[in-house]
């Protein structure tokens, strides 16, 4: 008989997954372990994304210096791609990389062979480096009619490191600067094959969501979502469909719940898979930073609110720096809030306000 979870339990491993539950982690790179990822987004309308997402776990003891520190100094943590991962799964990320290449990216590498060599000698000789600072000779210049256009040398640096042959040194103010993966990674790298490194990348991956759909799509993003063939087969009451579910977060469902309030990136996992979100929380959400002004029902980039196991809201709010203040336009509710769950989300803005050292200011 197949296992049913009662849509409550699906939402309660869903959140203790992602270390939203009232157990604080004991380190940023404890939380980046678990959740396997954090995503790199620049838009600043609050504070980055990664940021974000540590701070929802970690509260005020995190700060951005410690997620600088893990990536530039202490080397556990590592940025590739668009994301931050644990320098202990860096063979894993590597591993899998090459594979999810376009093949026309790979091409044009190839056809670029004595630039791709001019820009590792250059880093050989003299790297850490921003891209801006390597000449661009380029044979065959990369055809896009999009941002990367006319940027040869970032493009090829970028696919460089999904290659292994280049790696991300830190970050220059914004800029990211770039080495030889060699100098970067650890020196005893041994290389999973493929396959073995999508069964371990799949495994973490569910246990960091708790209960995913079966199956592997991508994400617009280039991430890969669902759970594979891994875990217990089961069904949620209510949702249509197989889910898999962690072996470990069903053994802990016996465990007592302790609920918290918490506000989150819109690319937080919990959220990021929109349609997970909807069929698990009945949470609808979009984000409207690419939508006129007048078409936005939350906000520009509004912030999901979970409460307990729930998905209650989004925060409509921005930070002005120059004026320190967080700029709180609406809290929107996804239906009615009793007194407890109104304080509590308040109690949570403030939070936010206090570790970004900002004012609050409501309109």
């Amino acid at each position: 008989m197949t296992l049913t979870l009662a849509p409550e339990q699906a939402r309660r491993i869903a959140v203790r997954a992602q270390l939203l539950d009232a157990r604080r982690p004991v380190s940023l790179v404890a939380t980046v372990d678990q959740l396997t990822l954090l995503q790199i987004d620049p838009t600043k309308a609050i504070a980055p994304s990664a940021d974000l997402v540590a701070w929802s776990r970690l509260g005020d003891a995190y700060d951005h210096s410690d997620l600088t520190f893990a990536l530039e100094q202490e080397r556990s943590l590592v940025e590739f791609s668009s994301f931050v991962f644990p320098m202990d799964e860096i063979e894993t990320v590597l591993a899998l990389s090459p594979g999810r290449i376009h093949p026309t990216a790979v091409e044009w590498v190839e056809a670029n062979n004595r630039f791709r060599t001019q820009v590792l000698d250059r880093l050989r000789a003299d790297g850490p480096l921003v891209a801006g600072e390597i000449e661009d000779t380029a044979e065959v210049p990369w055809a896009s009619t999009g941002w990367t256009n006319d940027k040869n040398v970032l493009r090829m640096i970028e696919l460089l490191n999904r290659m292994g042959e280049v790696a991300v040194a830190g970050r220059r103010g914004k800029l990211r600067t770039w080495d030889l993966a060699e100098r970067v990674y650890p020196a005893d790298l041994r290389l999973p094959s493929p396959e073995e490194a999508l069964h371990v990348e799949t495994v973490r991956r569910l246990a960091s969501l708790g209960i995913a759909r079966p199956g592997r799509k991508e994400s617009s993003g280039g991430e890969m979502l669902g759970a594979g063939d891994t875990g217990v087969p089961c069904t949620v009451a209510g949702a249509d469909g197989e889910w898999r579910v962690d072996p470990e977060a069903l053994a802990a469902l016996e465990d007592v719940f302790a609920p918290r309030t918490a506000l989150l990136s819109p690319f937080d996992r919990l959220v990021y898979d929109r349609d997970r979100a909807l069929d698990l929380f009945g949470f609808e959400y979009v984000l409207e930073m690419y939508k006129p002004a007048a078409k936005r029902r939350w906000g520009y980039f509004a912030l999901p609110i979970l409460h307990g196991e729930r998905l209650v809201g989004k925060l409509d709010a921005k930070v002005d720096h120059k004026k320190g203040v967080l700029n709180v336009f609406a809290v929107h509710e996804d239906f009615g809030w009793t007194a407890e769950i109104g304080d509590a989300v308040e109690a949570e803005i403030e939070a936010l306000a206090g570790w970004l050292g900002v004012e609050i200011a409501r309109h």
